[in-house]
């Protein structure tokens, strides 16, 4: 039943193209409350859905999980009270608390499709909507009067050049390929957006034109800045196709290293770093400040438990643990 409701969350997130990770025990040694081919799913939130064993193994899983979604990167891990115990290629934890048995976990992030959203109904327009189908990507257009056939690879395409309401995905790299049509249009609205890759398919002649209009339409000068002219890296294409190509080879570029990520708005310089993480003074497990089982406020500090067992284990005699810490 648990690994149904990990299936039916993880299909739920697939289709908001929201990231996640799912975790599967491959291996155990009793006693073990899981068994091999439990499945549990961890949303980017640090949500879990599903069973892959008890309070002292699910926030290691956790916290695993979401450091596989920064990094983009599966793992083993195995969840042990014996110390030593991991092979090649596994990552072991140590649980003192843990009821005597071994779990083996295998934890997969899955990220979300790249968004491509191209505005223009040209022929780079055209080529990209088809070769950015073929990636996998999810592409939607915007080009006023385009017939839908026009672009076999795109998601939807929509008679308008009004982004107001359009639901961005994590990932995202936007295209004005309007080339010569709505112009100032089609880039206003793309740079009202927070995201990052902006791209003009036009010479350095024509974005400087461009840009002029934008800023007497009074864009900020930061969001011209940021705007990729001429799109693509420099392939020295000619053809649709191949400017289309140069343009996607410069999105698979950023979207390697981290750069079509968007801006996080608000953000305080000087707000002080609440910690998120603490270590269980019991068991010496790292513990997920929101998602801790158990609590004390002890001496002026809180302390943050595992389970109850380990909270009820200091509350008895704090002082003796926090001196052996």
């Amino acid at each position: 039943m648990s690994s149904d409701l990990a299936r039916i969350r993880a299909e739920a997130l697939r289709a908001l193209d929201q990231p996640f990770a799912t975790a599967v025990v491959v291996r155990c040694e009793a006693p073990t409350s899981a068994r091999p081919g439990a499945t549990a799913v961890i949303t980017a939130q640090g949500a879990i859905v599903g069973w892959i064993g008890g309070g002292c193994a699910q926030p290691t899983v956790i916290d695993q999980a979401l450091a596989a979604l920064r990094d983009g990167k599966p793992r083993l891990i195995r969840i042990s009270p014996n110390a030593g115990s991991a092979v090649p290629g596994m990552t072991h934890f140590e649980m003192t608390c843990f009821s005597g048995g071994t779990l083996d976990i295998f934890i997969k992030p899955e990220v979300p499709r790249l968004r491509l959203v191209v505005l223009g109904r040209s022929p780079v327009a055209r080529a990209l909507a088809r070769l950015g189908g073929d990636l996998g990507y999810a592409v939607d257009v915007f080009a006023p009067g385009a017939p839908a056939e026009d672009f076999p690879g795109a998601r939807q395409v929509l008679d308008s050049l009004d982004l107001t309401g359009y639901a961005f995905g994590p990932l995202n790299a936007l295209v004005v390929a309007s080339q010569g049509e709505y112009d100032e249009e089609a880039l206003a609205a793309a740079l009202a957006t927070p995201w990052p890759y902006v791209a003009f398919v036009a010479s350095r002649k024509k974005w400087q034109a461009v840009r002029e209009g934008l800023r007497a339409r009074g864009i900020a000068p930061e969001r011209l800045a940021a705007v990729k002219a001429p799109a693509g890296l420099d392939l020295h294409g000619e053809e649709a196709e191949e400017v289309a190509l140069s343009i996607l080879a410069e999105i698979v570029t950023l979207r390697r290293t981290g750069a079509l990520a968007p801006a996080q708005a608000g953000a305080a310089a000087e707000t002080p770093a609440v910690p998120t993480q603490a270590v269980d003074p019991i068991c010496g497990m790292t513990v997920d400040v929101k998602t801790a089982r158990a609590h004390s406020h002890h001496a002026g500090r809180d302390y943050y438990f595992c389970c109850p067992g380990c909270k009820r284990t200091f509350d008895g005699d704090p002082a003796r643990y926090l001196k052996a810490g």
